[in-house]
């Protein structure tokens, strides 16, 4: 049985590195291939948006001295990179997938369009959403929760390295708790950090859940689009 027929699984650029200090490691890639295989398999209607940090992330290109705009759009180069490593590696393993920019380049991607997006998810074609929004000053957390309400998504999915939300980041803290459920005006109140800003007050003001899990966990994809209570459910 599935809870979710239709969702947008947002993956960190940074979760693709594994164990590498930068760039792609196949077998983290091909593993995530492998998951999405298996929920698309059982039916469901997956959209996917990636960041860029494992290759180039904008803000941290203005620390360097970058001029701001110029570095969130090789930024969303690094999302298009991403994107096709993560179309290859399904198509490799016989998934359907497309890749739609926000930002037309022509052949290597096709242009985004919510009516192109939702026939090819109608026909089981996992879509990829690069290049985040296609403006500066956005992030991929905020194309997220964009392309999951133009596409009407049930679920905004964030695979992450940790298994949920915490009271604080259980890595430095280890009395850190884990949420199960917690309501968006708990987040705030709390000040704990689950999205961006913008992103998350998105998903708040149009009703649409987060659920925060550990993507790296092999066979957790399934699990949360069945229903099983895996990571944190963030919510009205």
């Amino acid at each position: 049985m599935l809870k979710y027929k239709r969702i947008l699984l947002k993956l960190s650029g940074e979760a693709l590195q594994g164990s590498n200090q930068h760039g792609i490691d196949s077998k983290v890639l091909n593993e995530y291939a492998l998951q999405i295989k298996d929920v698309v398999e059982l039916g469901v209607e997956v959209g996917i948006v990636i960041g860029g940090g494992n290759i180039f992330r904008g803000l941290t290109g203005v620390d360097k001295g970058f001029d701001r705009i110029k570095g969130d759009y090789m930024g969303m180069l690094a999302t298009v990179i991403n994107s096709l490593a993560i179309q290859s590696a399904l198509e490799s393993i016989g998934v359907l997938s497309t890749v739609l920019t926000a930002i037309k380049m022509d052949p290597i991607t096709e242009a985004y369009s919510k009516l192109r997006s939702e026939h090819l998810l109608e026909n089981k074609n996992v879509v990829i959403f690069g290049a985040g929004t296609g403006n500066p000053f956005f992030t991929t957390d905020t194309a997220a929760s964009l392309r999951a309400l133009e596409i009407g998504a049930d679920l905004l999915l964030k695979g992450t390295k940790v298994d949920g939300v915490y009271t604080a980041d259980p890595v430095k803290d280890k009395t850190a708790v884990k949420f199960n459920k917690i309501t968006f005006d708990e987040v705030y109140k709390k000040g704990l950090n689950v999205m961006d800003m913008t992103s998350f007050t998105m998903c708040k003001e149009n009703n649409l859940p987060i659920i925060v899990f550990d993507m790296n966990q092999k066979g957790n994809l399934r699990k949360v689009v069945q229903g099983e209570q895996i990571g944190t459910l963030v919510c009205n």
